[in-house]
């Protein structure tokens, strides 16, 4: 039996119905807040995520998919949705368009290479938003705003906020100077992976999840000691609008996230969430000021997140949040191999009518399909027999009262418009 890829998983049932409410919901939250939805390529040129995302981080020395096409050029299947959307950005020339800033958002699957966990797969879907052409701290505040608003929206809840500032290019070097005169001593102690760091980004070497316990890592200089008047003043901004949305955050020296084009304000959105283990971040993104020159396009700052769907999907189920597939308007029974033509012909016409509707496609009996309807959780079944056929009518039950009606054909529409209406005023 052929089996699916290591790392991957079906979508179906109750998991296919959570997802589809899931990518609902951002659909509606993203038009709430006026950003316009994005789509990339699913493998681009190799060099965009070098460039962008980082030669020194994991993703990109561990965790991307590479491949050579006929043309013999280096590929990859994109590890995460900031790089490719940053290209589009330039490519496309919508820094010149007259509505600014561009605020767009993305959902779709990522690729990495890693060892596959719980939440953690190698196919993966992310969520995220990015924001071009504005270094105006409320834009951050803003950013930040949308996970937040998006989990309290599913029903969860102890979600946290904590957030760190990296600052311009000019504290940025003054704490890297720092971080090499400290870690000098010590690299000899490091893991491997941090002594290549130590030369090429000691930042990356406080993400480190092998030395992270080490009594150096506890005792290494905090970025929010080196930073300039300006990226205090940016950082405090960021702080005031969150205040004033009432989002409660924490400020932790300790977040450098994993890639290496951030500057300024970095956070992560935890969930307090019981069984969810230590590893509890949801999502993370910050602002990268540089990163769209660093692709060859103009001078042109940027702030975004990401979310990974499947470690949600684990939250909510752990909160007790589940979705169900709603239930059909309308089953339809044909009570005989002869009246499927005209049970096909009424079921297509309820879909066209915009109700949910299905029908027997196999010959069961008359108690089978009562079953059946019950399963689908239909609200009313629709009978097509000799005596509906004959007298031009049809015969509905209400699945939930049991009451029979006898309905003309033309009047189907109306009556279940009107039977309907009255559900939902008596639920509200």
């Amino acid at each position: 039996m052929i089996q699916k890829p290591k790392g991957t998983y079906d979508v179906y049932g109750e998991k296919g119905t959570a997802l589809l409410e899931i990518e609902k919901l951002m659909k509606v939250l993203m038009e709430n807040y006026g950003y316009e939805y994005v789509r990339t390529p699913i493998f681009e040129a190799s060099e965009l995520f070098h460039r962008g995302v980082g030669e020194t981080s994991d993703i990109v020395t561990k965790e991307t998919y590479d491949f050579k096409d006929r043309g013999d050029r280096n590929m990859t299947l994109r590890p995460e949705g900031t790089a490719g959307v940053v290209r589009s950005y330039i490519e496309n020339k919508r820094y010149a368009e007259a509505k600014q800033p561009i605020k767009t958002w993305y959902y779709g699957t990522m690729y990495r290479y890693e060892r596959p966990q719980s939440g953690r797969y190698r196919e993966l879907s992310q969520f995220g938003v990015e924001v071009f052409g504005s270094t105006d701290p409320i834009l951050d505040a803003e950013v930040i705003s949308i996970p937040v608003h998006f989990y309290q929206l599913l029903g969860l809840k102890g979600i946290k906020v904590k957030m760190n500032s990296l600052g311009d290019k000019e504290s940025r070097e003054a704490y890297r100077n720092a971080l090499l005169d400290y870690f000098k001593p010590y690299v000899d102690s490091l893991c491997e992976d941090c002594k290549a760091r130590y030369e090429k980004n000691p930042l990356r070497i406080l993400d480190c999840k092998v030395d992270h316990d080490k009594e150096c890592m506890k005792h290494a200089p905090k970025m929010t000691d080196f930073l300039n008047e300006e990226s205090k003043e940016h950082f405090r901004k960021v702080q005031e609008y969150l205040n004033y949305l009432e989002i409660p955050f924490e400020v932790d020296p300790n977040i450098v996230r994993g890639l290496d084009y951030y500057t300024h304000t970095v956070f992560e959105v935890e969930a307090d969430i019981e069984g969810f283990g230590s590893n509890n971040v949801l999502c993370g993104g910050g602002r990268y000021d540089h990163l769209i020159e660093q692709l060859d396009g103009p001078a042109t700052p940027g702030v975004g997140f990401a979310m990974g769907i499947e470690r949600l999907l684990i939250a909510l189920d752990l909160e007790g949040i589940h979705f169900h597939e709603e239930g059909l308007d309308c089953y339809v029974v044909p009570m005989d191999e002869e009246y499927k033509k005209e049970a096909f012909s009424m079921t297509n016409a309820l879909r066209m009518s915009g109700f949910k509707s299905d029908m027997d496609p196999m010959n069961r009996n008359l108690k089978s399909n009562f079953k059946q309807a019950d399963y689908r959780n239909a609200h009313f079944i629709m009978l097509v027999g000799e005596e509906e056929i004959k007298g031009e009518f049809v015969t509905i039950k209400d699945n939930h009262t049991k009451e029979e009606s006898k309905v003309k054909i033309n009047e189907i529409v109306d009556f279940l418009d009107e039977c309907l209406e009255r559900c939902e005023d008596h639920e509200d």
